[in-house]
């Protein structure tokens, strides 16, 4: 491609491809910690929402034991 030395034209598919392979392999690592960063969110807070369940169902006992029921 003019200018661009690390993309080419796939003759097969006619799409433009990064052929540089260093780059290519930045950009899956990048990829792969963001997938885990948002993974870890979401578990995170999956696990505060329990948590949250948990103390509601624990101020529901208590109250229940304070009110004699």
């Amino acid at each position: 491609m003019e200018g661009h030395k690390d993309l080419a034209r796939d003759p097969v598919t006619n799409s433009i491809v990064n052929v540089n392979k260093l780059e290519h392999q930045q950009y899956l690592s990048t990829r792969d910690v963001k997938s885990k960063e948002k993974q870890k969110e979401q578990t995170i807070e999956k696990e505060l929402a329990n948590v949250k369940d948990d103390i509601n169902e624990i101020k529901l006992l208590l109250k229940e034991l304070l009110n004699g029921s």
